[in-house]
C-alpha cells in the first residue's frame, strides 16, 4: 500500500497476481476494494495457480 500524492489516494497491489491492483480514498475503502479486486482476479486464476507469499520487507536507502 502506499499513498499517491498527485491523486490524494491511497495505492494497494497484490504482488504476483495480475491485474490485483486498486486505490481508495482510506485505507479502509482501499482494504475493501483489495478484497473485492482479489476476488474477482482469483475468480479468473484458482489459488493452487497463485504464486506462493512468503514475507514482505521494507527496504530504506540512505539519500
Amino acid at each position: 500500500m502506499e499513498w499517491d500524492p498527485e491523486t490524494y489516494l491511497y495505492v494497494g497491489i497484490v504482488p504476483g497476481i495480475p491485474g490485483a491492483h486498486t486505490q481508495g480514498a482510506t485505507l479502509d475503502e482501499l482494504q475493501r476494494n483489495l478484497k473485492e479486486v482479489l476476488e474477482l482476479c482469483l475468480e479468473e486464476q484458482p489459488l493452487e495457480d497463485a504464486p506462493r507469499f512468503v514475507g514482505i520487507q521494507q527496504i530504506e536507502v540512505a539519500g
